[in-house]
């Protein structure tokens, strides 16, 4: 697994390159920033091609040398609300990979995940304190919708439950 940091998000791990990755896994790659949302430090995912966010809010320091671990559970916890079937889930668990972290980001994947905080900003104003937004329920708000990639609209819960359900 391939997750393309900003910088911001590089500082905080350990084992950044500044060379890019290619993504050659059946999952695919992603990108990742980090957002202060009231004052806790959030992690907000894309994945490259199907725009499939996940939301992980108040991370700590030591959250940070985990990453992988913390990206695979939420996204398998994602995928199980969404309706994926458990044969699908063990062969998603068999296709991850090591993660591998570079710091070659693209303009409209960050341009998506950009809208993305400003829905997970409405959300807040429902909920009042990032703390209490339930990751899982959060990303699911976030793949509902419709996402653009340049003039490509994707709907990325489909797109990605099509694109594990190929694995």
């Amino acid at each position: 697994m391939i997750v393309h940091c900003t910088r911001k998000l590089a500082a905080r791990l350990r084992e950044v390159s500044s060379a890019r990755f290619e993504e050659t896994g059946p999952l695919g790659s992603r990108h990742a920033n980090l957002y202060a949302i009231d004052r806790r430090q959030c992690l907000l995912l894309c994945h490259d091609t199907t725009r499939y966010c996940l939301f992980l809010p108040g991370l700590r320091a030591p959250q940070f040398m985990e990453l992988g671990r913390w990206h695979r559970e939420l996204f398998l916890a994602s995928l199980t609300t969404g309706g994926a079937r458990e044969v699908v889930l063990k062969k998603i668990e068999l296709a991850f990979g090591a993660p591998r972290f570079d710091i070659a980001t693209d303009r409209p994947v960050l341009a998506s995940m950009t809208v993305a905080r400003w829905d997970l900003e409405g959300m807040l104003m429902r909920v009042g304190n990032v703390l209490d937004l339930d990751p899982v329920l959060a990303s699911r708000h976030l793949n509902e919708r419709p996402a653009m990639a340049g003039r490509v609209l994707h709907w990325p819960e489909r797109e990605m439950l099509e694109r594990v359900a190929r694995l």
